[in-house]
């Protein structure tokens, strides 16, 4: 990487809805970036975000864009540093709204905002479904929606770079889209800046453009955070985030902003590297297919990471679709029993609420007994160890198809206060609430159409 060759310099600005605001300041203002991305969706996000626009159509997106954007778009708008978010959720026409109240709040007069839909295809399930077409479950194999077709709340499928790219060609400072994949946002910009478009001279760039995305979209998770080797990372309270430096050719450096916390190095790269990947020789993305096998990884000094020789394939003719269904109701409530014998006092507890379920019939479904401080993480991997626990809380979990069953399970919990053993601790029992489940399936692509409007401030 020697010369004049171009590089752009690319920061993550969260892993998920809820991160935390100040590394992303921290990089717009020092990291000398050129884009910043912003990804807060995970796979049932979109089913929650639909509920809630249900209720409210002003609603529907991630709340968070809103104190996100005052705190971001004036160090960006200064610096010159695009925005690209999927904060829009099941709303980013109104997303947009909001952003530019604040943008003329602000007084950032001829700010362009791009917005991005077109992953909503549950309005066009039922045409499809009458065509023939089928949307078998990826991790049931079931073949078709019908046992779940009048329970379906939300079905989006993963968009790529496409019409973030059309956005960005027509001048555009911040893009606010739905359901683009996770590293889209940073693919989009890389292809804008390089010209690269989707033919075969440009597959193994892609490829290299997805890896890095897939490195930094969960942010702190590249630079320390969820590591092995967190004994060995500095200040984790003033985590930074991290910041790809791409170039032309492919390969890419990833760093942090000087002076925050965390660790960049050649262990904390690879441990994300394999972080929610089934088949590291196809990583299947809707911008291209990623060979992880083929990547070569070099410290180029303190906290900078080389990253190259990604290999991949042309982009998928189906895209991955999210349809999310209501599918009952979750009843929990947790106690907790003090030395001496928590354990022998929490296993009787168990029994005793079990022979409960019996007397009153509960109708449920994936009951589960956790002892918590035992077994309440590992589950049944690991043995339960008697030892003489100083306190042991009993987690009792249920799904019911009805609010009146799920709710049997806290009621049935609350009686361990008196029928069980002295000392037993417990807050107030929470009220059933609502499961929405995933039905992970496949669409053609030529069915979902991705657009892009322009709004200007």
């Amino acid at each position: 990487m020697r010369g004049k060759m171009k590089k752009i310099r690319v920061g993550a600005g969260s892993a998920f809805w809820g991160d935390m605001l100040e590394p992303a300041v921290e990089l717009v203002e020092k990291g000398e970036i050129d884009y910043i991305g912003f990804d807060h969706l995970a796979e049932l996000t979109l089913s929650i975000l639909q509920r809630v626009r249900a209720k409210d159509p002003t609603k529907g997106y991630i709340p968070d864009i809103i104190p996100w954007m005052k705190a971001i778009l004036p160090p960006a708008w200064e610096k010159g540093c695009k925005v690209i978010t999927n904060a829009g959720g099941a709303n980013p026409e109104q997303a947009a709204e909001e952003v530019i109240k604040i943008a003329r709040d602000l007084g950032m007069k001829g700010m362009k905002i791009g917005v991005v839909t077109g992953d909503d295809v549950f309005p066009k399930l039922n045409e499809l479904c009458d065509k023939g077409m089928k949307f078998p479950n990826l991790d049931t194999g079931e073949e078709d929606l019908d046992r779940i077709k009048d329970r379906i709340v939300a079905a989006n499928a993963y968009t790529g770079s496409d019409s973030v790219i059309d956005a960005l060609k027509q001048g555009a400072h911040v893009v606010i889209a739905g359901r683009i994949s996770d590293n889209a946002l940073y693919v989009a910009p890389v292809m804008y800046e390089f010209d690269w478009d989707f033919t075969e001279p440009f597959v193994d760039k892609i490829a290299s453009a997805i890896t890095t995305g897939h490195i930094i979209e969960c942010a702190e998770g590249c630079t320390g955070g969820m590591s092995n080797i967190w004994q060995a990372v500095p200040e984790p309270w003033k985590i930074g985030f991290p910041i790809a430096e791409f170039y032309e050719n492919g390969e890419t450096i990833i760093s942090k902003a000087p002076d925050t916390g965390g660790l960049i190095c050649e262990w904390t790269i690879k441990e994300h590297l394999v972080y929610e990947v089934l088949d590291p020789r196809n990583y299947i993305m809707p911008d291209g297919v990623a060979d992880f096998t083929s990547v070569k990884l070099k410290e180029m000094g303190k906290n900078r990471v080389k990253v190259s020789q990604a290999k991949g394939k042309s982009r998928p003719d189906q895209l991955k679709v999210c349809i999310g269904f209501k599918d009952g109701f979750i009843g929990e409530a947790q106690i907790f029993f003090p030395w001496p014998d928590a354990l022998e006092k929490a296993k009787r507890a168990a029994n005793i609420v079990k022979e409960r379920f019996d007397m009153i019939n509960l109708e449920a479904e994936d009951v589960r007994f956790d002892f918590l401080g035992v077994n309440a993480i590992l589950g049944e991997t690991v043995p339960i160890k008697d030892l003489d626990y100083n306190e042991v809380g009993l987690r009792v979990a249920a799904r019911a198809q009805s609010f009146e069953e799920a709710n049997k399970v806290r009621r049935e919990i609350t009686h361990l206060w008196t029928i069980s053993s002295v000392g037993a601790h417990m807050g107030v029992p929470s009220k059933p609430r609502p499961v929405i489940s995933l039905w992970p399936t496949l669409i053609p692509r030529d069915e979902v159409t991705p657009e892009f409007v322009m709004k200007e401030v």
